[in-house]
């Protein structure tokens, strides 16, 4: 089985008026499915911008991204769009959730854009994803009623609805209080554990341990690449409130 991502001499520049600002510098890194990957690096490291072409989100200047095995140089918008919609999701700092809608209601929204799930199904996919978080009691709640740590776990439903391969998980704990963002952890790991690969982008060290892998990226280029000393505490079986 080929890597889940494989990156071989990746660089990455913006341009402004002919100018050119360069941001990664040659990136080589290999991540196999049901792997959980913290990113760290300070502010301006090109941290977020690995994430972003990881994700899909962006286009590298130069070198090979290969997912699945398959180089994605050549594929078009319109073939990233569907890796997007159906192999990737986003878990972010800020939850992006609808306020006037349930819980339901938005982890039911990727499957508007899923080609592959009959909207028959929608709702029984969303209530699996749901009750994986360990939300199935608030359902019916709308999202402006949650807590900060709930609403955070209906953002990782929602990523999860689609049944993707990689989940990326961008600072999930930023907004939340240190009991919050231990649940949220603890629903990640809990999700790895389950096999689904997590890529982490954080600049906390005490998050970062969760993983099992901590990529530090500096300058645009990856300073290390070591296992992490395992901060993890939760079983498969976790409860969660």
């Amino acid at each position: 089985m080929p890597p889940l991502i494989s990156l071989t001499g990746l660089h990455k520049s913006y341009f402004n008026e002919e100018v050119e600002t360069p941001v990664l510098h040659g990136i080589d890194l290999k991540i196999d499915s049901g792997e959980f990957i913290a990113i760290m690096g300070p502010s301006g490291s090109g941290k977020s911008t690995l994430m972003h072409i990881l994700g899909f989100l962006d286009r590298p200047t130069k070198g090979t991204y290969a997912f699945l095995g398959e180089d994605t140089s050549e594929k078009n918008d319109d073939a990233l769009a569907l890796i997007r919609a159906t192999k990737v999701s986003f878990v972010f700092q800020a939850f992006h959730l609808l306020p006037r809608a349930t819980v339901l209601e938005n982890v039911m929204l990727p499957l508007l854009y899923h080609p592959g799930i009959a909207p028959s199904d929608r709702e029984a996919y969303a209530r699996k994803a749901i009750a994986s978080v360990g939300l199935s009691d608030r359902e019916s709640f709308l999202s402006s009623q949650l807590s900060g740590g709930q609403k955070q776990r209906t953002a990782i439903a929602r990523a999860l609805v689609t049944e993707p391969a990689l989940i990326f998980a961008d600072e999930p704990t930023g907004n939340l209080d240190s009991a919050s963002g231990l649940q949220v952890m603890e629903v990640l790991e809990k999700l790895n554990a389950a096999g689904h690969t997590i890529i982490l982008v954080t600049h906390e060290r005490s998050t970062a341990e969760f993983a099992d892998r901590i990529v530090h990226i500096k300058d645009g280029l990856i300073e290390s690449d070591t296992r992490s000393h395992k901060r993890r505490r939760a079983s498969a079986d976790v409860k969660l409130k």
